[in-house]
């Protein structure tokens, strides 16, 4: 009869499993993992879709310039004469701001003395000129019309190179610590004409950042440019609007409000004149969009064609804080919201603007976090506890009424208070909780075997699979970082070798290459990850441990060479079997950390490796060619093998990476490193690339001279020739003062 002890004992191996999920879950949670976080905002995505903000008449407008103004005004840029008449029409409907979401950042090149200007070259009469001259400038004019107006400029803030200070008109009050660390910095300003800037009563940002899949769920009203805090166009145009000083914005320890056990200072809201705004950590605000409303635009066209009466100009615009956009095709500032999947940007400021008149937000509560932690807890621990005892049937009925009840919880706190809770990690805690204990439990062993041999015996030697499957504990599945040792290997002129040959002499060609080029590869304990056409990708130090890992590369790079030789030599001889001539290949060699596990789909699974390390390896193959060398390696894998014969070959900026590499040639092994000519050439072929990168031309190119036998016997006359060319062209003009010798690649 079984003991209450072995009823436990059962009940305890059984619910591990689960009871390791949960812990995973919650652990994911507290970390916040951005995929699992951007399901979250897909749900409340689907929420504004299902129950839209319904639409009430506030004092907000949009002026479109759409594609109607266009057709009856011209292509745009219009003259500055015309927006300055447009701006006019609506102060004199009595408009409260009109804010601008167009930045005029260049000169009209309308304007009548900047046409004079591009005269003068011409053949124009000076009386024609002069007329010109005595016009004003459309500037000005421009700058003169909204002096007299309530009028809210825009700004774009990048992350270009810091060049341009953004200044706010409006005063910050900072009630707390100031939050600069938690709002979204940009380092330069793309700002209007002086002369407008200086006109307008205030300005704000038009920048509006997407979350990482690029939808808009949340608005900017604040963001930092150095050490300064400025508003977005919706909030200053509502500061302006009521006459307001300053903004507020209170912080979390101004609050007393602490979450999450943050040290640093978030804001909690912003009091801008009667109107205060509870906002994200960052200072933005959680957008509830409406359903398109078309009485919410009004076409700038009809307002510049006088087609609407002074009482319907009035009754439009008086009193309203008006936005002014161009929402015509090429001139749209389109961004993705949960509602439209092309939306003019313009609109976000308007809807922004509108929540914060009417008071209606969607928010995050301070505890809504420990809620959802709480709920991962509790809901995981019932199942985990119940689930052995009822079974998989009754568990998995049990388990849609938890995770159902936790979503109709969430739409109904959404629905009813305009909370933002996430169910996601409570039904995911629910789901994996019920897949591990039912599911994960009776078939690990098993399927790992099996799973091992499946996908390993095809790219990994004998050798390897016998030993993971020996042992499955060498073997970490999933993916995992470790620092490993990558090669690419492509065969020079393919394409050329492709278009000689019939179709099935170039598959006998490519296996008569590469079973050769494998068998070296495995023999150096190489894990093969795949072929792409006429290449071949290896990496060494996974799934295994090889601490030979590097020189185990170098080496099967300098085997390769010597048995591409070799074959050279003996295929030609050889009857009925198809080769090319002389073939040629090029490997390129890196070091450094990756992400190695299996990839792929449910259908189909890859054991792979990605990361910037594999990136550049390929892109140091494709250098391969250019300097005429047949293997190439990156800076961390020839400090790596110190023993091997290597030289510097350039220091080069490869396409898709801002940090230069700088890239060497792997010319032989231990014993040609010894070698005293070697040697000899090695320190004379680098003091040619630091009197070269010193701007020493002449030291450079006496070194070329003196070394020019000695680079042909090693490979590098074509790289030497590259310098060559290159101080001819540097010698006759001069590189300028931020020249640093990096070679920025044009091609992959």
């Amino acid at each position: 009869m079984r003991t209450y002890r072995d009823r436990m004992l059962d009940w305890t191996r059984t619910a591990l499993p689960g009871a390791v999920a949960l812990l995973a879950v919650f652990l994911l949670q507290l970390a916040g993992t951005s995929s699992l976080t951007r399901i979250g905002q897909l749900v409340f995505d689907a929420y504004a879709r299902a129950q839209p903000r319904a639409y009430q008449d506030v004092p907000v407008r949009i002026v479109d310039i759409d594609e109607g103004s266009i057709q009856r005004y011209g292509q745009w840029p219009w003259p500055r004469t015309d927006i300055a008449r447009l701006m006019q029409k609506l102060g004199e409907a009595g408009a409260a701001v009109i804010a601008l979401d167009i930045v005029f950042s260049e000169p009209d090149r309308t304007s009548p003395p900047r046409i004079a200007d591009r005269l003068k070259s011409t053949s124009a009469s000076p009386a024609l000129l002069a007329a010109l001259q005595g016009f004003p400038d459309n500037d000005a004019e421009l700058a003169a019309t909204m002096r007299d107006l309530p009028v809210v400029a825009g700004f774009f803030l990048t992350n270009e190179p810091r060049r341009v200070q953004a200044r706010p008109k409006a005063g910050f009050a900072i009630s707390g610590t100031s939050p600069d660390r938690a709002l979204p910095a940009y380092r330069n300003a793309i700002l209007p004409l002086p002369a407008l800037d200086r006109a307008a009563i205030g300005n704000g940002s038009l920048t509006l950042g997407g979350d990482g899949d690029g939808i808009v769920r949340k608005a900017p009203l604040l963001a930092r440019q150095g050490d300064q805090i400025l508003p977005s166009l919706s909030l200053e145009a509502l500061r302006v609007a009521q006459g307001a000083g300053s903004i507020i914005v209170k912080t979390s320890d101004g609050s007393g409000s602490f979450g999450g056990g943050r040290k640093d200072s978030e804001v909690v809201s912003i009091k801008v004149g009667d109107f205060e705004v509870p906002t994200t950590r960052a200072g933005e605000l959680w957008m509830y969009f409406t359903a398109p409303r078309p009485e919410r635009v009004v076409p700038a066209w009809k307002i510049l064609s006088g087609d609407l009466s002074q009482a319907e100009m009035a009754r439009l615009f008086g009193g309203q804080i008006v936005f002014v956009g161009a929402g015509a095709i090429g001139l749209r500032d389109l961004v993705s919201t949960p509602t439209q999947d092309r939306e003019l940007g313009v609109m976000v400021h308007a809807q922004a603007a509108e929540q914060m008149l009417l008071g209606q937000f969607l928010t995050r509560p301070d505890w809504s976090d420990g809620l959802e932690r709480v709920l991962v807890l509790v809901l995981g621990v019932l199942l985990l506890f119940l689930l052995p005892r009822i079974g998989a049937a009754r568990g998995a009925a049990l388990g849609l009424l938890l995770a159902g009840g936790t979503l109709a919880g969430s739409w109904f706190a959404f629905q009813r208070a305009h909370f933002l809770l996430d169910p996601t990690y409570p039904m995911l805690a629910i789901l994996g909780v019920y897949v591990t204990q039912t599911v994960l439990t009776y078939y690990r062993e098993e399927r790992r075997r099996s799973y091992i041999h499946r996908a390993f015996d095809r790219y990994l030697s004998p050798e390897l699979v016998k030993r993971i499957a020996a042992d499955p504990g060498q073997l970490e599945l999933g993916g995992e970082e470790r620092q490993m040792t990558v090669l690419f290997c492509d065969i020079r002129s393919f394409s050329r070798i492709s278009e000689k040959l019939a179709p099935r002499d170039v598959i006998r060609f490519l296996i008569n290459f590469l079973t050769p080029m494998c068998d070296i590869l495995l023999a150096k304990r190489a894990t093969i990850d795949k072929f792409i056409g006429d290449a071949i990708l290896a990496f060494w130090n996974a799934p295994l441990d090889d601490p030979e890992q590097h020189e185990n590369a170098a080496r099967a790079a300098l085997a390769m060479l010597a048995r591409l030789d070799a074959l050279n030599r003996e295929m030609p001889a050889r009857t009925g079997q198809p080769w090319p001539g002389e073939v040629r290949i090029g490997i390129g060699l890196n070091a450094g950390p990756c992400c190695v596990g299996n990839m792929g789909s449910a259908q189909r699974l890859s054991y792979s490796l990605i990361g910037d390390t594999v990136n550049l390896t390929s892109r140091i193959e494709g250098l391969t060619k250019f300097y005429g060398v047949p293997i190439a390696m990156g800076q961390t894998l020839r400090e790596r093998i110190p023993q091997f014969a290597t030289v510097a070959i350039d220091l080069v900026q490869v396409v898709g990476r801002d940090t230069p590499e700088e890239v060497s040639a792997l010319i032989g092994d231990e014993q040609l490193e010894q070698d005293s000519v070697f040697r000899q050439f090695a320190q004379a072929h680098q003091a040619m690339l630091d009197a070269y990168r010193g701007r020493d031309w002449s030291a450079a190119i006496e070194l070329l001279d003196t070394q020019a036998a000695a680079a042909r016997k090693f490979g590098l006359d074509t790289v030497h020739g590259i310098y060559r060319t290159r101080i001819a062209q540097l010698a006759a003009s001069s590189p300028p003062a931020d020249w640093n010798g990096v070679y920025v690649a044009t091609e992959k």
